[in-house]
């Protein structure tokens, strides 16, 4: 069990996913910066993002729902719950995520969605099966299925964000390429949709890196 002041966000397991240094600046260092993507992102959470409870026979919709889990360490605020009563008597709960854009390519968004899904478990002490995400640029809802090798994979993840956040250590642009195994050119393409493009500098991080190792190459 965790204690509430080691809790860390939901929205850090996106933030890791996507760049460990990222991640480390927003959680660790408290930085944060606005650009076009989180910009519309807002906008949309914004509309469903209200403490609201709505009932429409055998379906019950709660949004804006803050949510935890002491087991694993995390809090955060679900969009979407709805609740499916059925005749048996069972309760089938769904956390939907509202997304601006379409689905990614990576893993970042089904970790989210698993993770809001291990909490409404512990919290409601119920068996959650699927998820579903409303993404903007399509316009249509897309069920997840949250089976055993999520499951595996967010915690897993959720326990690196634990061990990223409590030692405090920042990774360098250059811990970041080695881990990622890639050019810098292609490591860059990739920070220049970043909201914390200008408080990262990359460009400037990976150039100093070059001229401190010239400077040391010709003065040996």
């Amino acid at each position: 069990m965790h204690s509430e002041e080691n809790y860390i966000m939901i929205s850090a397991l996106q933030h890791y996913i996507y760049c460990k240094r990222q991640c480390a600046l927003i959680h660790i260092e408290d930085i944060w910066q606005e650009n076009l993507f989180t910009v519309r992102g807002n906008l949309l959470h914004e509309k469903v993002d209200t403490d609201t409870y709505e009932s429409r026979g055998a379906l019950k919709t709660v949004r804006g729902l803050r949510i935890h889990s002491r087991r694993l360490g995390i809090t955060g605020r679900a969009d979407v719950v709805e609740f499916h009563q059925k005749k048996s008597g069972k309760t089938d709960v769904l956390p939907v995520e509202f997304k601006a854009g379409k689905p990614k390519q990576d893993v970042s968004d089904k970790v989210q969605l698993c993770a809001q899904a291990l909490c409404l478990e512990e919290m409601l002490n119920t068996t959650i099966r699927q998820g579903a995400f409303f993404y903007g640029s399509i316009r249509r809802r897309v069920m997840v299925d949250i089976d055993a090798t999520l499951r595996q994979q967010t915690e897993s993840i959720i326990a690196a964000v634990h061990a990223l956040v409590s030692g405090k250590h920042v990774p360098s642009l250059n811990e970041m390429l080695q881990d990622a195994g890639v050019t810098t050119a292609a490591f860059l393409k990739k920070c220049s949709r970043c909201s914390l493009y200008e408080a990262c500098q990359p460009k400037a991080m990976r150039e100093k890196k070059l001229s401190q190792y010239m400077k040391e190459l010709f003065t040996a």
